[in-house]
């Protein structure tokens, strides 16, 4: 007689920390609705969200099963937190019942890209006046929280997540692995989270710096505590239909240090802040990461400032060529918003030529760095897989040398090296894949007409948590016209993007329940 396979994942633990980490976090809400009530709008969506994520919290945490957070109790956990609390998060939408977001559908592909840090909207008309403060300031408030992580800040202020939080961070956080700071992981966790809300507080004092100024009239405190809470988390989102275009240029420019700070390991940020700014200034993949961005921000200001990058219609005639300042301000902005996964708009990149929108397509797969809260493949992938093939080609014509491949004074070990390339092999057959799917399912679809670079960047615009792209999802259009079928498949990748494939793959493998 056959034996049949055991289950071997607690699964029931996963869910009681599932509990314990929505009933936490039904304390969000509670800011919209302060804010809510001081604007005189309706503070039930927000009622209703607390309520239901601290009731769904409670019930699931009397499900605790007896064993440890092991290894696959903590896949299981980092991917049904980031399933469940998008979910809650549809709550105030649907409760509001206000304007595109008030389906299923489009609650969840707001929520979602919300939490993962997306941009990508659904909402049909961006408005505080349509959708109220409190609601819109919700959409950014979604995005603050899922920047550094989730579950790093529940590993930070919940002490039985603290027993197996290094292996929680590890899967939820983007990059390679987690970088301990401090001898315990929850002081690590504080750390990060310290930084993170630190650099929060001075975006809001410059943003709103400038209003005080007279440089940027509509920049007041509400736009400024908006626009913060979702440039640190390389989020994009904004209750401004022109995003950063409905800004003065000074705002703009005051907006790229900030996503460059968003992109950068924050890990860095704790050696400075401790004496050590040589671990900032000598690190590969900060210096790529700078690199990747002056170069990708020079050629586009280049064709831009050259009038070969903008489309010829009579809207642009003279709006960039030959103006220096604003063709440097307007490609860098884009190449900083896109490398760093922000997805912030200065300008409707629909307005540019093919060529222009190809060389900033490019720039969607590089990411940020290791550690920070920016998405898609991230430089220090693209930093050891460059030093990879240096190495094949250099044994090829060595075969007996031994080069391990280091960054910086640190070897690399040869399992790191396998996952990294596995890693950016599935990505991209995932983003061909989902190219093709989404393309062929706009085929059927009224109001949605894409041409293959439009459709290259539905997929990587979402599967790299970047947010907007071209054509009918250009940075001032909106992922509306799609069916709700391609918009369910968009927050899968969404999802599975935010957690860098592999762990949310991973548990629907038949070796992940059984011995």
């Amino acid at each position: 007689m056959v034996s049949r396979p055991t289950p071997y994942v607690d699964y029931r633990l996963s869910l009681a920390y599932v509990g314990s980490v929505l009933k936490y976090m039904g304390g969000a809400p509670l800011f919209p609705l302060a804010l809510a009530l001081y604007y005189g709008e309706s503070p039930t969506p927000f009622v209703a969200a607390s309520a239901t994520m601290i009731g769904a919290g409670l019930l699931l945490e009397r499900v605790r099963g007896d064993g440890e957070l092991g290894n696959r109790e903590a896949f299981l956990l980092v991917s049904l937190v980031w399933l469940i609390v998008p979910l809650a998060g549809t709550v105030p939408y649907l409760v509001a019942g206000t304007g595109t977001v008030s389906s299923p559908v489009n609650a969840l592909f707001e929520s979602m890209s919300g939490f993962t840090t997306t941009g990508a909207t659904a909402l049909g008309e961006i408005s505080v006046e349509k959708h109220g403060h409190a609601m819109m300031l919700w959409r950014q408030l979604t995005q603050w929280l899922g920047g550094m992580g989730i579950l790093v800040l529940m590993v930070a202020i919940l002490p039985q997540l603290s027993v197996g939080g290094a292996q929680i961070i590890n899967n939820e956080a983007p990059g390679l692995a987690l970088e301990k700071l401090t001898p315990r992981i929850q002081e690590t966790a504080r750390a990060l989270w310290g930084i993170y809300a630190g650099f929060t507080v001075f975006a809001v004092l410059v943003y709103y710096g400038l209003h005080l100024g007279g440089v940027a009239p509509n920049m007041d405190l509400y736009n400024a505590v908006a626009h913060a809470l979702t440039t640190l988390p390389t989020g994009g989102f904004s209750p401004q239909a022109r995003s950063i275009e409905a800004f003065s240029p000074a705002v703009q420019w005051a907006v790229m240090p900030f996503m460059l700070l968003a992109g950068t390991n924050f890990a860095l940020f704790w050696y400075v802040l401790h004496g050590e700014p040589d671990r900032l200034t000598g690190n590969p993949e900060f210096r790529s990461y700078l690199f990747a961005m002056v170069g990708f921000g020079a050629v586009i200001s280049g064709v831009l400032f050259a009038g070969v990058g903008l489309a010829q219609t009579p809207a642009n005639v003279g709006l960039i060529p030959g103006n220096f300042e604003d063709a440097v301000r307007q490609g860098l902005f884009q190449a900083i918003a896109i490398v760093t996964t922000t997805g912030y708009a200065s300008m409707d990149v629909n307005t540019w030529h093919a060529s222009a929108q190809t060389i900033l397509l490019f720039a969607y797969f590089l990411g940020g760095s290791a550690g920070s809260a920016a998405g898609s493949i991230k430089i220090v992938r693209w930093v050891l897989a460059t030093k990879s093939i240096k190495r094949t080609l250099f044994t090829s014509v060595h075969p007996d040398a031994v080069r391990p491949i280091r960054l910086r004074e640190n070897a690399i070990d040869e399992e790191t090296i396998r996952d990294l390339l596995v890693f950016v092999v599935l990505f991209v057959a995932l983003f061909a894949l989902s190219t093709v799917l989404l393309y062929l399912d706009s085929l059927r679809t009224a109001g949605v007409s894409m041409a293959g670079l439009e459709a290259m960047s539905v997929a990587i615009a979402t599967l790299g948590n970047v947010g907007p792209g071209f054509g009918v999802v250009g940075p001032m259009n909106n992922f509306l016209p799609f069916s709700n079928l391609s918009k369910l498949y968009m927050v899968f990748l969404m999802w599975i993007g935010r957690l860098e494939v592999l762990s949310v793959l991973v548990i629907f493998t038949p070796a992940f329940w059984t011995r």
